[in-house]
């Protein structure tokens, strides 16, 4: 790709994490963090003080001609127009898009190329594109009645378990040894304290440190063999496209997930954690397509 002089900032969010990309077109990229923004837990107010708060994110502002932010939780006018009026109001001299984190998986994977995008962070969903729209087979339900394969998920299933005392006894202890578990604490942090499917999914670390545990690696498995099941042998040409992944814990356990796709004969795709440097270079090409 030819050099295209144009500011742009990208931003990918998940409720857990949201990285941004800043650049001119050239090579120079500049790459920030903030937490997740997800308009059904955070306010335009919060939302524009948590990016304040990243000085160097802030003073990038005035130069800012486009910005491109997807996210969870972003899949409504109303709960867009949440994070669009925090980001115009920090980068006031660009302009702004806000879609939702599958568009934006849709637009890191399969660029426009039909295929299925998948998103397995803190959160999980999957779409079908034809190379021209984006369509939902199955609903995404959320942390509480969704959520497959996720870190929410997992999390949920795993605490469950350990209060159930149906954890084989190694990981029930090393559980306990970590984070000196009780039922009122899991209770204070998933029914009153802000955030709940972060907390849930924060314990997928935890996981990938006992990776090498047999109870561990089904349990991961028949995660994604139940997210498989529901959100993707629904799209009836499953088979004839490639099935792409974002998000951490596709990339962090992609040796079980392909396995899992392997099984159920699914041409795997992309893999990526981080889809917004495939974001970047999507919009710098759009861009320069319309210039």
């Amino acid at each position: 790709m030819q050099p295209f002089t144009i500011m742009i900032l990208v931003a990918d969010s998940g409720s857990t994490k949201c990285d941004w990309v800043f650049t001119d077109g050239t090579e120079t990229r500049l790459t920030y963090h903030t937490m997740g923004f997800n308009p059904f837990f955070h306010s335009t107010d919060l939302i524009e003080s948590e990016i304040r708060k990243n000085e160097e994110l802030a003073a990038t502002a005035p130069a800012v001609e486009h910005v491109f932010f997807y996210g969870a939780g972003a899949s409504h006018e109303s709960r867009n127009e949440i994070v669009a009026e925090a980001l115009r109001r920090v980068f006031t001299n660009a302009q702004v898009v806000v879609d939702h984190d599958l568009t934006g998986a849709v637009c890191a994977t399969c660029g426009d190329d039909p295929g299925i995008a998948c998103i397995l962070g803190t959160g999980s969903n999957s779409c079908y594109f034809d190379g021209k729209d984006v369509y939902e087979e199955v609903p995404a339900l959320g942390y509480v009645l969704g959520d497959e394969a996720g870190g929410t998920f997992y999390g949920k299933e795993l605490l469950r378990m350990y209060l159930y005392h149906e954890l084989p006894d190694k990981v029930h202890a090393a559980l306990e040894k970590e984070f000196n578990l009780t039922k009122e604490g899991i209770f204070e942090a998933v029914y009153n304290k802000p955030n709940p499917n972060v907390y849930l999914a924060s314990f997928m670390r935890f996981l990938s440190d006992q990776r090498e545990e047999k109870w561990v690696r089904d349990f991961i498995y028949n995660g994604f063999s139940k997210f498989i099941n529901i959100h993707i042998w629904k799209y009836e040409n499953h088979k004839e496209v490639p099935v792409h992944f974002v998000g951490s814990v596709a990339f962090y356990f992609s040796d079980l997930l392909r396995e899992a796709c392997k099984i159920h004969r699914l041409q795997i795709g992309v893999i990526t954690r981080e889809p917004v440097f495939n974001l970047v270079d999507y919009h710098l090409r759009k861009l320069q397509i319309s210039a």
